[in-house]
């Protein structure tokens, strides 16, 4: 069938970093290879991502920053494309980095040179791109290599091969959906409830009036149940954000509090130690030579203790040390998919094979990327698992 136009050895659905990434890879080996996306433009996702400049990895990426119903799964992928190999692949292509805090790597230029890189290398190798194309069915025909077809536009192809690589729902105003999961719920594989991943949180009832505090920021301490990330967070006209608290919010569920400690370089006695050095100090002032001047008044107010230290008893300081350390807000929500970096959930590892991410009940079945269960960390963690997903499909092709 090597001279039917229409007959392909792997058909990849998005044109992401997960799918592009994978089309470069079974290209350079000999794979007849298609993507196919319904957006106008490739790496849609990639081009806003780090302020426009791409946080294309981290250098700390451990299978440990991923959350999953199976923490184990993604180890295989990870472990066997690491930061490293990322690192070459855009050393290789001429494209000028920086790390930041944290091991998270930057383009000194634009986020396009990552777009570009993934075109070029999986289209040098011989890989089609359709994009503009929506897809109108999806059909498993299982007739000897030709087990997928694929309607799309004016065109009907089909192929050995059927790779996943359309993302979640996260950020739909650049054409994200859940398409994914529909395409799986049709070839039967069960889905991880999805929800939106670092994401803003919102504040209602008493905590409103933390709204007014909206710009200010400081590093905090944000926990939630046993996990704690010490970055900075950012008060907003509906709620949290900032690094701290879209850390926070992909472990995050539905009625549970958020603790946040405002001052986590401080001791526990750190207001009794005041008391002894300035003691005709008042907590505001206390709390303003550390932290934002309105956050502290906030602050002081809700505590409610008046007055100079001096006059105030160690066991009331003590008390209002420990609040500060720890801050329970109950979000009653977040800012949605709208505002979520990414999708945590999706479609179920258990329906996988962790090293060539194909399906364990519809052999030729691929699924990569945020499309899966696996959902890492702010700060570059994401893409190298797109990266590194994209590669172990691309290999099994």
């Amino acid at each position: 069938m090597a001279d039917d136009p229409n007959h392909y050895d792997a058909i990849i659905l998005g044109a992401g970093g997960a799918g592009l990434m994978c089309a470069g890879v079974a290209a350079r080996r000999g794979r007849r290879t298609l993507v196919i996306d319904h957006a106008d433009a490739p790496g849609k996702k990639i081009l806003i991502s780090g302020g426009g400049r791409c946080n294309f990895t981290n250098v700390h990426t451990a299978p440990d920053r991923f959350l999953s119903q199976n923490p184990h799964f993604a180890k295989s992928a990870l472990s066997r494309y690491a930061p490293q190999d990322f690192i070459d692949l855009v050393d290789g292509y001429g494209i000028a980095w920086h790390e930041k805090t944290l091991g998270q790597l930057f383009c000194d230029g634009s986020a396009r040179q990552i777009v570009d890189m993934l075109m070029t290398a999986a289209t040098d190798a011989g890989a089609e791109i359709a994009l503009g194309k929506s897809i109108r069915d999806v059909t498993h025909i299982d007739d000897g290599d030709r087990r997928f077809r694929v309607a799309f536009g004016l065109r009907t192809v089909t192929a050995a091969s059927l790779v996943i690589a359309t993302g979640g729902p996260s950020i739909p105003k650049i054409g994200a959906t859940g398409f994914a999961y529909d395409l799986a719920r049709q070839f039967r594989l069960k889905i991880v409830e999805p929800r939106p991943a670092l994401v803003p949180l919102t504040l209602g009832g008493r905590e409103v009036l933390f709204r007014e505090l909206s710009g200010v920021s400081a590093e905090v301490t944000a926990s939630c149940g046993k996990t704690s990330f010490r970055e900075a967070a950012l008060f907003t006209h509906r709620g949290l954000s900032g690094p701290a608290i879209l850390q926070i919010s992909s472990y995050w569920r539905s009625g549970q509090s958020v603790a946040i400690d405002f001052l986590p370089a401080a001791n526990d006695d750190w207001l009794i130690e005041e008391k002894r050095a300035r003691p005709r100090v008042g907590i505001r002032n206390a709390l303003a030579a550390r932290l934002p001047d309105r956050l502290a008044a906030t602050l002081a107010d809700r505590i409610g203790i008046d007055g100079e230290l001096a006059n105030v008893p160690d066991r009331k300081l003590s008390g209002a040390a420990t609040r500060l350390s720890r801050w329970e807000f109950s979000p009653n929500g977040s800012e949605g998919f709208a505002k979520a970096e990414v999708t945590a959930g999706g479609i179920d590892t258990k329906e996988l094979s962790s090293k060539p991410m194909e399906s364990r009940r519809v052999p030729g079945l691929y699924a990569i990327g945020e499309a899966v269960d696996v959902t890492g960390w702010l700060g570059g963690y994401n893409f190298q698992w797109a990266w590194a997903s994209g590669v172990a499909a691309g290999e099994a092709l």
